[in-house]
């Protein structure tokens, strides 16, 4: 949706209920779909992004008195090209534009439906590409810094608020508006094409491409802001355009490595959260809920391959397979775990503070709370995640786990105000509750 404008689920708050969950529905799958489509073919983002955020006022304001129909994206689809191509004739854009849409009126008037839009790609004699991969491999084009190739991907793929992007990167709203603005202008002024690159410059390009599905997933399997913990939508665009990579570079390892990376965490997707949306830690999920068939998928994509073509995708769905793989918590082999964040942490060049993060919580769990403590000790001494909520929160829980009420709960308290979003706020306040009771002094002392 353009900023400042409503997004569906807020207006889906005041709506029917059946209508609220289908706008939101098609909000998810369709948003992305029609702004690609869009950007096609009039080459315009801002009239794209405009004319698909109009398309869902609209339905927000017809849904409800007409019903919803029964192909809500062919009905989003014809409502943004229409409002897309009222904005370009306002701007007396007379050019093969304003042509092309007329051209698609006419296959409309034919088939007596909204066209499809690989039909409009053949009957222009084109190649019928994907138009979310175009999107994909455009947003992350290596003519933009990495930093807008991935907030581009998050605004124009995801459909998310500026505002809600800021907050993943930790800026403000302003800086990132001025960022995607930037970036959009780049694309115009730099004349970089809207395409799937050809074959022989896949490779060059195939680092980037996986660097931002790789961070669409982790804001779809860990929501950056907001109500919800998981934005379900994200990790299943991300799960599916990364298919289409995997397509394009059967014979690359790491793009399967991340599509197992992905399979593994989103088959957990469904006991992550309760019934009431609440935070589930993994060592409470009901495992019978994790999606098998999603889970032999992934390992099947984790066959041998050469130890020099081992990459970071790889050795993290490692990781996430020994998860999937302990039939119950208690059997998970955490030294197996760290020793894979050890081979990450090489083979990144570099200990990112995240994963020297993941790894002092797997030693934790291997060797005892202590050993666990002092790592995450020298990680906060560095200064490197401050403000970061998972660090106090991985120290809170040791503490807990080692009888430690006392220091768990000051650690608890220092955590909640710095979560991000409502369900990790809420179980902090569970865990430190428990903490809180554990360390009362009971009626006999």
């Amino acid at each position: 949706m353009t900023d400042g404008a409503p997004t569906p689920e807020g207006r889906a708050e005041v709506l029917a209920p059946a209508v609220a969950a289908a706008l939101r529905s098609a909000f998810e799958t369709e948003w992305s779909r029609v702004v690609a489509t869009l950007i096609r073919t009039t080459g315009d983002w801002d009239v794209a992004e405009e004319a698909t955020s109009g398309a869902f006022e609209r339905a927000a304001t017809t849904w409800p008195r007409d019903g919803v129909p029964a192909n809500p994206g062919a009905w989003l689809t014809t409502a943004a090209r229409n409002l897309a191509l009222d904005r370009l004739r306002r701007r007396g854009v007379e050019t093969d534009k304003v042509r092309e849409w007329i051209a698609m009126e006419a296959l409309e008037g034919r088939t007596g439906g909204p066209p499809d839009p690989a039909d409009v790609a053949i009957a222009r004699d084109e190649p019928a590409w994907e138009d979310r991969l175009r999107l994909v491999f455009t947003c992350t084009h290596p003519a933009l810094p990495m930093e807008s190739r991935v907030a581009l991907t998050l605004r124009t793929v995801g459909g998310l608020e500026t505002s809600e992007i800021a907050r993943a990167f930790f800026v403000p709203e302003s800086t990132m508006a001025q960022r995607l603005v930037r970036a959009k202008r780049k694309i115009r002024n730099a004349g970089i094409p809207y395409r799937v690159p050809p074959p022989e410059a896949l490779a060059d390009r195939l680092d980037g491409v996986l660097a931002v599905l790789y961070l669409v997933s982790n804001e779809g399997y860990v929501a950056s802001s907001g109500d919800r913990l998981q934005r379900v939508h994200l990790a299943v665009e991300a799960i599916r355009l990364t298919r289409l990579v995997v397509d394009l570079l059967p014979d690359a390892h790491e793009p399967h490595a991340l599509l197992a990376l992905m399979l593994l965490q989103h088959a957990r997707a469904a006991a992550r959260v309760d019934a009431g949306g609440e935070l589930v830690p993994l060592e409470e999920q009901r495992r019978e809920q994790w999606d098998r068939a999603l889970i032999a998928e992934g390992l099947a994509l984790l066959g041998p391959i050469p130890t020099s073509e081992r990459g970071p995708y790889r050795v993290q769905a490692e990781i996430q397979a020994v998860h999937v793989s302990a039939r119950t918590p208690d059997e998970t082999d955490w030294a197996a775990i760290v020793r894979r964040y050890d081979e990450l942490a090489g083979l990144m060049r570099g200990a990112s503070p995240f994963v020297e993060l993941a790894r002092a919580i797997a030693i934790g769990m291997a060797d005892g709370a202590d050993h666990g403590l002092a790592a995450l000790a020298a990680l906060e001494s560095s200064g490197r995640l401050a403000g970061y909520h998972l660090l106090p929160a991985a120290q809170a829980d040791l503490l807990r786990r080692s009888g430690r009420a006392d220091a768990a709960a000051a650690r608890y308290r220092e955590t909640i105000p710095l979560a991000p979003t409502a369900p990790e706020r809420r179980f902090l306040e569970r865990r430190l509750a428990e903490v809180e009771a554990s360390a009362a002094p009971g009626p006999d002392r």
